[in-house]
């Protein structure tokens, strides 16, 4: 099959949050399965020419934006023999600081500059004659890519056969604009309608996607099902209970092969579960590293996070106090809103040699945090997936986590009395639960054999890229043999 992946972004090239990580491994996994795969990305200004190899085509792309037109040029990389990453240029619009803004707020022109993108995607592969069997759609920011190539592509030759995939990486985030938004699409007004892309008076590129795409899929089996539920449906739940039949939940899964302790070259000393012993050292180091008592009996916490109030940092806040008066060492590496950056660092003064807040993402240094701590934290509000306590669990750190979508889905509670389980879960969000959570979890961790068995069944735990793209290829061919019926 020919699969396109249309997305904001990709790591390496271009990185926000997890949906990059996603791209960085799906594609690759299922080109690696046989598939010819090409990615479509804006070519920001963090992405270099010269470290990334761009090679200029010689074709632009040319695309209309209300009354204007707009010319991208393209360049491309090619990441193996059936994996090629285009990316469409145009320095006004993506040649920025940021991806989607900087930190003083999103850019004001962010719907003209996804209307732009998602337009050239599709005259992209035109250009290039590629007829792929998939068009893979990724959040509200290619959201309109299945509603062009229903509504203006639908006739032409290149896309007779396509079939339109829109995941959820996020609900929550939704690409709401003002109506006359829709007048610089070209879609028409009869388009603009509570059953299609209207949403609360705004033009929602999201709904947008949801509606007119083939195949809806999100990031777990158990978040598919929340968010057809008023609680978690951020106001779409009428229109995924619609989609039921279409709505697969497939869970997101890490590269095993760039996740591994025994080859990470960022550790202080890489180590297997048949060498917990090296992993002990990498705790030393850590702690040492932070002007952390270096006691191995001391559990260490780790959380890697965006500070936004989705990932329960209200929740860690009201309990740090109770978790520093139980001798307890705590790890945090994360940046985003500014109240969580300014009560996190009043915090990291207050309980110095216990507590230490890094305000930044280090990939090097989460991969540090990871493989030192003892137990990894996830107490989120709500979770579409989740990566950490998968890369965690790879790592032989235990998870803490809330029973909600994607860890819903990864982690088991530890039972004392089978040996079975790979973490810790509660559920209510409040402070009294998840603190006794944590104290069951210490009383693990003073527990040598439980602990070493804990950590074997974390380790074995398998929750690999490989198996999410065969799920993905499998639901690719339905869809496709559901094209040939037709």
């Amino acid at each position: 099959m020919k699969i396109v992946f249309v997305a904001a972004e990709m790591s390496p090239f271009a990185k926000v949050g997890g949906l990059a990580d996603v791209l960085g491994d799906l594609p690759n996994k299922i080109a690696e399965l046989g598939h010819q795969v090409y990615v479509v990305l804006p070519r920001y200004h963090c992405v270099d020419g010269r470290k990334f190899s761009l090679k200029k085509l010689g074709e632009f792309v040319e695309v209309s934006l209300g009354q204007e037109t707009e010319k991208l040029s393209v360049k491309s990389s090619r990441l193996s023999e059936r994996l090629e990453v285009f990316f469409l240029e145009h320095p006004y619009f993506f040649d920025r600081e940021g991806i989607y803004g900087t930190s003083l707020g999103d850019y004001e022109d962010n719907d003209k500059r996804f209307i732009m993108f998602s337009k050239a995607s599709l005259e992209l592969l035109k250009l290039l004659g590629i007829k792929p069997d998939i068009i893979h759609c990724h959040d509200w920011q290619t959201g309109l890519v299945p509603a062009f190539l229903k509504l203006d592509y639908q006739d032409k030759a290149a896309f007779q056969k396509t079939k339109s995939f829109f995941t959820i990486h996020n609900l929550a985030y939704q690409g709401n604009f003002p109506p006359d938004t829709l007048a610089l699409s070209g879609f028409d007004w009869k388009e603009f309608s509570m059953q299609r892309m209207e949403f609360y008076g705004k033009f929602s590129f999201l709904k947008t996607g949801l509606v007119y795409s083939d195949v809806v899929t999100t990031v777990s089996e158990t978040y598919a099902k929340e968010i057809q539920t008023e609680e978690f449906g951020c106001g779409l739940e009428g229109v995924l209970q619609r989609r039921n039949e279409d709505l697969y939940g497939i869970l997101n899964g890490i590269d095993f092969d760039l996740w591994n302790p025994e080859t990470d070259k960022e550790l202080e000393t890489p180590f297997s579960s048949s060498n917990m012993e090296a992993k002990a050292v990498n705790k030393a180091a850590l702690q040492k590293e932070f002007h952390l008592t270096v006691d191995p009996q001391i559990p260490l916490l780790g959380i890697v996070t965006r500070l936004v109030d989705q990932k329960g940092i209200d929740l860690l806040l009201a309990s740090l106090e109770k978790i520093h008066k139980r001798n307890l060492q705590f790890v945090l590496l994360g940046k985003g809103m500014n109240r969580y950056h300014n009560e996190l660092m009043k915090v990291a003064q207050k309980y110095a040699g216990s507590f230490s807040f890094n305000l930044k993402f280090d990939e090097k240094l989460a991969r540090r945090i990871y493989a030192s701590s003892d137990i990894f934290l996830m107490p989120s509000v709500f979770e579409p997936c989740g990566l950490g306590q998968i890369i965690s669990m790879r790592y032989g750190t235990i998870p803490l986590v809330r029973e909600i979508g994607g860890l819903a889905d990864t982690v088991t509670n530890y039972d004392t009395a089978t040996g079975e389980g790979n973490g810790f879960v509660f559920l209510e969000n409040t402070s009294e639960a998840f603190l006794s959570k944590l104290d069951e979890a210490v009383e693990a961790y003073r527990n040598k054999a439980e602990w070493n068995q804990l950590i074997h069944n974390a380790m074995n735990s398998d929750f690999s890229v490989q198996k999410t793209a065969q799920k993905y290829i499998e639901l690719y061919k339905n869809a496709k043999r559901k094209t040939v019926l037709e």
